[in-house]
């Protein structure tokens, strides 16, 4: 992800999260961290041709989205969001096995994240990626009130990716 993705992140966020959709400043801040040689984030887009414009050879259509933070040796998966037209193809799997593969390569011992509980596709996700529940959050998203349960996954290996066949965390 660069800076001339925001507006279109910020388009699918609002979708996604309407209730809890993340700001362009926190999008411009976790950028500004994901640059040069100190760099302790990672932010990924998946982007498709949009068929509309196939023929222009243009128009490559936002299709999903993920952040990873990596700070003494843990990470933590900051957010995953899929259209809702390509749920169910594996791209929420592709991005979470980028971020895993990040995690790795910044050196992460364990991964953790937050989902809300009533996310169901999103937890059998990360459990088909190892992710063990370790606890809860009450009433973490808001304005709704709802709760996240907490989630780690242990030694983050590149191979970790191909374990995976979606979301925000």
């Amino acid at each position: 992800m660069r800076w001339w993705d925001i507006e279109r992140v910020l388009e699918l966020e609002r979708v996604l999260f309407p209730e809890d959709a993340w700001s362009a400043g926190l999008f411009w801040s976790e950028l500004a961290h994901a640059r040069g040689p100190g760099a302790t984030r990672r932010y990924i887009v998946a982007e498709e041709q949009d068929a509309e414009h196939v023929d222009a050879g243009a128009g490559r259509m936002l299709v999903g989205y993920g952040g990873l933070a990596a700070v003494g040796g843990t990470g933590d998966i900051q957010t995953i969001g899929v259209l809702p037209s390509c749920r169910g193809t594996g791209l929420g799997a592709r991005l979470l096995g980028e971020l895993l593969a990040a995690a790795a390569g910044f050196g992460c011992h364990e991964v953790l994240l937050e989902v809300r509980v009533d996310n169901a596709p999103a937890q059998r996700l990360y459990e088909r990626f190892g992710f063990t529940r370790i606890g809860r959050r009450r009433g973490y998203y808001q304005p709704g009130n709802v709760d996240a349960l907490v989630m780690r996954l242990e030694n983050p290996a590149p191979s970790t990716n191909s374990q995976g066949t979606k979301n925000h965390g």
